[in-house]
């Protein structure tokens, strides 16, 4: 997909990888020389590390050092750009096939849409036997592109298209709704999307991997650019805001990457498609707006558009009765207060869904960190004109509260996750490059792989009243 990937059969050179740990046994396996080499330029296999072993012709092998956290695919994202450009090279010794391939993959990622990159990576000879590490690398791939995407690029109707095309690769139906069956049918996102000359609309894919398989309904905020409406944001905070449609992005990758590996599930996926932008026609401090669900929302704050656009999603999966409702949002600045840039914060009803994620998270490197729906702040959204507010009445807890406020619109009896996440990465790493990021897709895809089986069992969602931990 990005140039990183060489023909089989190419003729290439060995990458082994090494940890720290392992770094005595490889120096006996390699040739002398190569060996001697290693300990006298002082290689001690620090995660990321290459070095490039002399040979005859020129370079003959190399060795990456994988650190610490072992074969975590971020090792090997230094790989694409740290090896000579042009060559091609294949996985040897202490290579992680699965790990090896989307390291590589993600790592020669560059968002070259309006600026040539200043070379080309070097190619790997894909590994055999890591097909859905493939699959999940271009998901991701797919996702960071459409975040990086400015905001000119990507508006309402070019984010529903991305998904129509997700949609016509992988089989799926496609559904657009815009226009006068959107304001009746999803009040807040046409509410949202009424400052805008670029109308809104609503995205849906229906897919059916197996008839008798669990449904699973994955909604993303699709929000293309926020200025904050009349509540305006000012030039530091508005400036990443082309990423607001970071959750969508995101959770389109992730059914890719489902119905591509044809994972035994059902899928409704919602995209809502918005500009959330200043003109006479936008939505004002005050106004009430009702919502599919029938609750009135007053406006305490053009900026928390994110929620009302869920909320009528979330209404709208509800309806279908799925098993699991997932939800992804670049929803809180209070989340990246409290976890950072790197930590997506999770929310669920479910002690089943917060284990299965977060242990999934864990094992493959990209992780959660659940926060509680503590009931103790549901009273902050009242609203003494509406049904409750969007906003809370005091000035803590941003993410809990706005994790209440989308709650109200979930069925009590059905298991739902909210994931607040950055979706950017603010500087470049191995294998994350400044820019879009798709936080948490492999771990959502490994968990629910994992819960798939159980979704079809009765599950208790934790009641209105207690605090999640």
């Amino acid at each position: 997909m990005n140039g990183s990937l060489a023909p089989a059969g190419t003729a290439a050179r060995l990458v082994h990888a090494v940890a720290p740990g392992g770094l005595p046994a490889l120096l006996e396996r390699l040739d002398p020389a190569a060996a001697a080499f290693l300990r006298e330029t002082g290689f001690a296999a620090e995660a990321g590390r290459i070095a490039l072993l002399p040979g005859d012709q020129g370079v003959a092998a190399a060795v990456l050092g994988l650190g610490r956290d072992g074969n975590s695919p971020w090792a090997y994202g230094a790989l694409p750009f740290g090896l000579p450009e042009g060559t091609s090279w294949t996985l040897g010794t202490g290579c992680d096939p699965a790990a090896a391939l989307l390291g590589w993959m993600l790592g020669a990622y560059r968002f070259t849409r309006h600026k040539a990159p200043p070379r080309a990576p070097a190619r790997l000879v894909p590994p055999e036997g890591a097909g859905e590490a493939r699959v999940l690398a271009e998901a991701i791939l797919r996702a960071r592109e459409l975040i990086n995407l400015p905001a000119a690029d990507l508006g309402p109707a070019e984010l529903s298209d991305a998904a129509r095309r997700v949609a016509e690769r992988c089989g799926a139906d496609f559904e657009e709704i815009a226009g006068d069956d959107l304001a009746r049918g999803f009040p807040a996102v046409a509410a949202v999307g009424g400052g805008s000359h670029r109308a809104p609309r609503v995205a849906v894919l229906r897919w059916e991997g197996a008839p008798d398989a669990p449904l699973v309904a994955l909604l993303g905020k699709g929000v293309c650019f926020d200025t904050g409406g009349l509540d305006l944001k000012g030039a530091d905070g508005m400036k990443r805001m082309k990423k607001d449609m970071g959750g969508a992005a995101i959770l389109l990758g992730l059914a890719e990457a489902l119905m591509r590996r044809r994972a035994p599930v059902r899928l409704l996926v919602a995209i809502g498609a918005v500009e959330n932008a200043v003109s006479a026609t936008a939505m004002r401090p005050l106004d009430v707006l009702r919502t599919r669900a029938g609750l009135t929302v007053e406006v305490g704050n053009t900026d928390a558009e994110g929620r009302l656009v869920l909320a009528d999603l979330l209404a709208f999966a509800g309806e279908a009765r799925p098993a699991l409702m997932i939800d992804a949002a670049t929803l809180t600045g209070a989340a990246r207060v409290a976890l950072g840039p790197d930590l997506p914060a999770l929310f669920t009803n479910s002690e089943a869904v917060a284990t299965a994620l977060s242990a999934a998270g864990e094992s493959c490197n990209d992780r959660f960190w659940r926060l509680p729906l503590h009931d103790g702040y549901a009273a902050w959204l009242e609203s003494s004109s509406a049904d409750l507010s969007n906003v809370g009445s005091r000035p803590m807890a941003g993410a809990i509260v706005a994790a209440l406020f989308l709650r109200r619109f979930v069925p009590s009896d059905i298991r739902w996750a909210h994931l607040d996440v950055y979706a950017w990465n603010d500087s470049a790493r191995p294998g994350r490059p400044e820019g879009g990021e798709a936080m948490g897709l492999r771990a959502l895809y490994a968990g629910l792989m994992t819960l798939l089986p159980s979704l079809a069992e009765p599950d208790r969602p934790r009641p209105a009243g207690g605090s999640a931990g």
